[in-house]
Protein backbone atom coordinates (compact mmCIF):
# COMPACT_ATOMS: atom_id res chain seq x y z
CA UNK A 1 0.00 0.00 0.00
CA UNK A 2 1.43 3.75 -1.07
CA UNK A 3 1.84 5.75 1.98
CA UNK A 4 0.49 8.88 0.72
CA UNK A 5 1.57 11.95 2.94
CA UNK A 6 -1.07 14.79 3.51
CA UNK A 7 0.01 18.53 3.08
CA UNK A 8 -2.38 21.28 3.73
CA UNK A 9 -2.71 23.51 0.35
CA UNK A 10 -4.42 27.11 0.00
CA UNK A 11 -7.66 27.19 -1.37
CA UNK A 12 -10.94 29.05 -1.98
CA UNK A 13 -13.12 26.82 -0.78
CA UNK A 14 -16.15 26.91 1.92
CA UNK A 15 -18.83 25.30 3.11
CA UNK A 16 -21.43 25.09 0.91
CA UNK A 17 -19.60 25.70 -2.29
CA UNK A 18 -20.92 23.63 -5.02
CA UNK A 19 -18.66 20.86 -5.94
CA UNK A 20 -17.56 20.63 -9.35
CA UNK A 21 -16.38 17.90 -11.65
CA UNK A 22 -12.56 16.77 -10.33
CA UNK A 23 -10.73 14.23 -12.02
CA UNK A 24 -9.55 12.62 -8.66
CA UNK A 25 -5.58 12.09 -8.42
CA UNK A 26 -5.86 9.42 -5.19
CA UNK A 27 -5.58 6.08 -7.52
CA UNK A 28 -4.22 3.42 -5.85
CA UNK A 29 -4.41 1.86 -2.62
CA UNK A 30 -3.29 4.60 -0.11
CA UNK A 31 -2.69 4.84 3.90
CA UNK A 32 -3.27 8.75 4.39
CA UNK A 33 -0.36 10.02 6.63
CA UNK A 34 -0.59 13.63 8.30
CA UNK A 35 2.37 14.34 10.56
CA UNK A 36 3.60 10.84 10.51
CA UNK A 37 0.42 9.81 12.08
CA UNK A 38 -2.36 7.95 10.00
CA UNK A 39 -5.72 9.11 9.74
CA UNK A 40 -7.33 6.98 7.16
CA UNK A 41 -6.76 4.87 3.82
CA UNK A 42 -8.49 4.02 0.30
CA UNK A 43 -8.45 0.91 -1.12
CA UNK A 44 -9.57 0.51 -5.24
CA UNK A 45 -10.96 -3.55 -4.39
CA UNK A 46 -12.07 -4.96 -1.20
CA UNK A 47 -12.23 -8.07 -2.63
CA UNK A 48 -8.47 -7.74 -2.52
CA UNK A 49 -9.12 -8.07 1.74
CA UNK A 50 -12.39 -9.64 1.95
CA UNK A 51 -14.27 -11.53 -0.96
CA UNK A 52 -17.23 -11.47 1.73
CA UNK A 53 -17.12 -7.59 1.76
CA UNK A 54 -17.78 -7.65 -1.83
CA UNK A 55 -20.52 -10.19 -1.95
CA UNK A 56 -22.47 -8.26 0.46
CA UNK A 57 -21.92 -4.72 -1.40
CA UNK A 58 -23.08 -6.58 -4.18
CA UNK A 59 -26.35 -7.82 -2.58
CA UNK A 60 -26.79 -4.31 -0.76
CA UNK A 61 -26.56 -2.77 -3.97
CA UNK A 62 -28.90 -5.00 -5.88
CA UNK A 63 -31.16 -4.50 -2.83
CA UNK A 64 -31.43 -1.11 -2.37
CA UNK A 65 -32.48 -0.46 -6.13
CA UNK A 66 -35.42 -3.06 -5.48
CA UNK A 67 -38.56 -1.99 -4.35
CA UNK A 68 -38.30 -4.13 -1.31
CA UNK A 69 -36.24 -1.25 0.40
CA UNK A 70 -37.83 2.14 1.76
CA UNK A 71 -36.16 5.21 0.17
CA UNK A 72 -36.43 9.22 0.27
CA UNK A 73 -35.73 10.74 -2.85
CA UNK A 74 -33.13 13.47 -2.65
CA UNK A 75 -32.27 16.56 -4.18
CA UNK A 76 -29.39 17.02 -2.31
CA UNK A 77 -26.79 18.17 -5.40
CA UNK A 78 -27.96 18.36 -8.91
CA UNK A 79 -26.09 15.28 -10.16
CA UNK A 80 -25.66 16.37 -13.60
CA UNK A 81 -23.44 18.53 -15.14
CA UNK A 82 -23.82 22.15 -16.53
CA UNK A 83 -27.62 22.06 -15.85
CA UNK A 84 -28.16 20.07 -18.68
CA UNK A 85 -31.11 18.20 -18.44
CA UNK A 86 -30.28 15.02 -20.16
CA UNK A 87 -28.25 14.15 -17.42
CA UNK A 88 -29.94 14.64 -14.62
CA UNK A 89 -30.35 11.42 -12.92
CA UNK A 90 -32.57 10.02 -9.81
CA UNK A 91 -31.50 10.64 -6.65
CA UNK A 92 -32.22 9.00 -2.93
CA UNK A 93 -31.32 7.62 0.26
CA UNK A 94 -31.81 4.69 2.67
CA UNK A 95 -30.81 5.02 6.52
CA UNK A 96 -30.13 2.30 8.77
CA UNK A 97 -29.23 2.09 12.26
CA UNK A 98 -29.55 5.26 15.24
CA UNK A 99 -30.76 8.63 14.25
CA UNK A 100 -30.12 11.26 16.76
CA UNK A 101 -32.73 13.81 18.52
CA UNK A 102 -34.19 16.32 16.56
CA UNK A 103 -35.76 18.78 18.92
CA UNK A 104 -36.56 21.24 15.57
CA UNK A 105 -38.78 18.27 14.76
CA UNK A 106 -40.57 18.09 18.28
CA UNK A 107 -38.38 14.61 18.59
CA UNK A 108 -35.77 15.38 21.32
CA UNK A 109 -34.89 11.75 21.87
CA UNK A 110 -32.95 9.35 19.84
CA UNK A 111 -34.44 6.23 17.81
CA UNK A 112 -34.22 3.67 15.09
CA UNK A 113 -34.33 3.80 11.40
CA UNK A 114 -37.81 2.76 10.38
CA UNK A 115 -36.54 0.83 8.05
CA UNK A 116 -35.97 -1.89 10.29
CA UNK A 117 -39.40 -2.63 10.50
CA UNK A 118 -40.02 -3.11 6.94
CA UNK A 119 -39.76 -7.16 6.34
CA UNK A 120 -39.44 -6.83 2.99
CA UNK A 121 -36.01 -4.99 4.26
CA UNK A 122 -34.77 -7.84 5.64
CA UNK A 123 -32.46 -9.14 3.53
CA UNK A 124 -30.93 -5.31 2.91
CA UNK A 125 -30.44 -4.51 6.41
CA UNK A 126 -28.30 -7.73 7.13
CA UNK A 127 -26.71 -7.42 4.10
CA UNK A 128 -25.33 -3.97 5.52
CA UNK A 129 -24.69 -4.70 9.02
CA UNK A 130 -22.65 -7.87 7.61
CA UNK A 131 -21.34 -5.68 5.65
CA UNK A 132 -20.29 -3.20 8.46
CA UNK A 133 -18.59 -5.93 10.25
CA UNK A 134 -16.42 -6.68 7.01
CA UNK A 135 -15.11 -3.15 6.38
CA UNK A 136 -14.24 -3.47 10.40
CA UNK A 137 -12.20 -6.24 9.81
CA UNK A 138 -10.34 -4.33 7.28
CA UNK A 139 -9.84 -1.52 9.12
CA UNK A 140 -8.31 -3.50 11.67
CA UNK A 141 -6.11 -5.31 9.47
CA UNK A 142 -4.51 -2.02 7.47
CA UNK A 143 -4.83 0.81 10.70
CA UNK A 144 -5.07 -1.38 14.08
CA UNK A 145 -3.92 1.60 15.67
CA UNK A 146 -7.23 3.55 14.37
CA UNK A 147 -9.57 0.60 14.55
CA UNK A 148 -8.30 0.35 18.38
CA UNK A 149 -9.09 4.56 18.90
CA UNK A 150 -12.05 4.51 17.19
CA UNK A 151 -13.43 1.37 19.00
CA UNK A 152 -12.42 2.90 22.64
CA UNK A 153 -14.20 6.24 21.48
CA UNK A 154 -17.14 4.49 20.29
CA UNK A 155 -16.88 2.10 24.01
CA UNK A 156 -17.14 5.04 25.51
CA UNK A 157 -19.57 7.50 24.50
CA UNK A 158 -22.30 4.95 22.93
CA UNK A 159 -24.14 2.76 24.39
CA UNK A 160 -24.65 -0.79 22.86
CA UNK A 161 -28.26 -0.01 22.04
CA UNK A 162 -27.59 2.73 19.43
CA UNK A 163 -24.48 0.89 17.81
CA UNK A 164 -24.69 -0.27 14.00
CA UNK A 165 -21.90 -2.90 14.47
CA UNK A 166 -18.59 -1.98 16.63
CA UNK A 167 -16.96 1.44 15.31
CA UNK A 168 -20.80 3.06 14.02
CA UNK A 169 -23.82 4.14 14.69
CA UNK A 170 -25.44 4.74 11.51
CA UNK A 171 -25.44 3.65 8.29
CA UNK A 172 -26.79 5.98 4.61
CA UNK A 173 -27.00 4.39 1.14
CA UNK A 174 -27.08 7.14 -1.25
CA UNK A 175 -28.05 6.31 -4.86
CA UNK A 176 -26.69 9.09 -7.34
CA UNK A 177 -26.23 11.68 -4.80
CA UNK A 178 -23.34 13.97 -4.82
CA UNK A 179 -22.54 16.92 -2.19
CA UNK A 180 -21.76 20.52 -1.66
CA UNK A 181 -19.00 20.99 0.34
CA UNK A 182 -19.95 20.50 3.65
CA UNK A 183 -17.72 18.83 7.20
CA UNK A 184 -19.53 16.38 8.84
CA UNK A 185 -19.95 18.03 12.81
CA UNK A 186 -22.31 15.52 13.84
CA UNK A 187 -19.74 12.99 13.82
CA UNK A 188 -17.69 11.69 17.03
CA UNK A 189 -14.27 13.36 17.14
CA UNK A 190 -11.61 11.09 16.38
CA UNK A 191 -13.80 8.46 14.87
CA UNK A 192 -13.76 8.30 10.56
CA UNK A 193 -16.43 7.21 7.97
CA UNK A 194 -16.33 4.04 5.84
CA UNK A 195 -17.61 4.63 1.97
CA UNK A 196 -17.94 1.79 -0.18
CA UNK A 197 -18.90 2.38 -3.77
CA UNK A 198 -21.31 0.56 -6.33
CA UNK A 199 -21.45 1.74 -9.55
CA UNK A 200 -22.13 1.04 -13.11
CA UNK A 201 -21.81 2.53 -16.43
CA UNK A 202 -21.25 6.06 -14.68
CA UNK A 203 -18.93 8.53 -14.06
CA UNK A 204 -17.97 11.39 -10.84
CA UNK A 205 -19.02 10.75 -7.37
CA UNK A 206 -15.80 10.77 -6.09
CA UNK A 207 -14.31 12.45 -2.61
CA UNK A 208 -12.62 15.78 -2.66
CA UNK A 209 -10.74 17.59 -0.19
CA UNK A 210 -9.44 20.94 -0.77
CA UNK A 211 -7.09 21.16 2.58
CA UNK A 212 -5.19 18.71 0.94
CA UNK A 213 -5.65 18.68 -2.45
CA UNK A 214 -6.63 15.19 -3.08
CA UNK A 215 -9.14 13.82 -4.78
CA UNK A 216 -10.11 10.01 -3.95
CA UNK A 217 -11.40 7.87 -6.69
CA UNK A 218 -14.97 6.14 -6.21
CA UNK A 219 -14.45 2.93 -9.03
CA UNK A 220 -17.22 0.01 -8.23
CA UNK A 221 -15.93 -1.88 -4.88
CA UNK A 222 -13.61 0.77 -3.58
CA UNK A 223 -13.54 1.83 -0.10
CA UNK A 224 -12.63 5.06 1.85
CA UNK A 225 -12.13 5.28 5.61
CA UNK A 226 -11.66 8.77 6.36
CA UNK A 227 -12.48 11.29 9.39
CA UNK A 228 -15.20 13.10 7.90
CA UNK A 229 -15.59 15.76 10.53
CA UNK A 230 -11.84 16.73 10.01
CA UNK A 231 -11.99 18.43 6.97
CA UNK A 232 -14.20 20.26 4.41
CA UNK A 233 -14.94 17.84 1.82
CA UNK A 234 -17.24 17.22 -1.19
CA UNK A 235 -18.59 14.89 -3.76
CA UNK A 236 -18.03 15.47 -7.49
CA UNK A 237 -21.46 15.25 -9.71
CA UNK A 238 -22.41 11.86 -10.87
CA UNK A 239 -23.23 11.46 -14.76
CA UNK A 240 -24.29 8.20 -16.32
CA UNK A 241 -22.51 7.47 -19.17
CA UNK A 242 -25.20 4.58 -20.66
CA UNK A 243 -28.40 4.14 -19.80
CA UNK A 244 -29.38 3.12 -16.28
CA UNK A 245 -25.79 3.75 -15.19
CA UNK A 246 -25.40 5.11 -11.76
CA UNK A 247 -23.21 5.39 -8.31
CA UNK A 248 -23.98 4.10 -4.81
CA UNK A 249 -22.49 4.83 -2.00
CA UNK A 250 -22.76 2.12 0.80
CA UNK A 251 -21.37 4.77 3.76
CA UNK A 252 -21.28 3.85 7.72
CA UNK A 253 -20.29 6.52 10.38
CA UNK A 254 -20.46 7.47 13.97
CA UNK A 255 -22.42 10.10 15.37
CA UNK A 256 -22.13 11.76 18.43
CA UNK A 257 -25.77 12.94 20.39
CA UNK A 258 -26.78 9.47 21.52
CA UNK A 259 -26.44 8.44 25.60
CA UNK A 260 -23.47 6.31 26.73
CA UNK A 261 -23.65 3.38 28.94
Amino acid sequence: MKILKLKETQHGVTVGDTCVHIEPNVLEDSLFVVEDKPIGFYIKDIAKYSKKAAQLADIADVELRSKRVPKSVMKRSSGFLDNDKSKQVLQYSTILGSIPPKPHMRRPYPTRSSVHSVQTAKTFIKAMLLLAKESEKIIKELTPELYAEQKEIIAKNIAKEWRFSDLFTSSISNFNIAADFHRDNGNLKGCSNVIITKRSNSTGGCTTVPDYGATVDSRDNSMLYYPAWRNIHGVTPIVPTHDGGYRNSLVFYPLSNFPKE
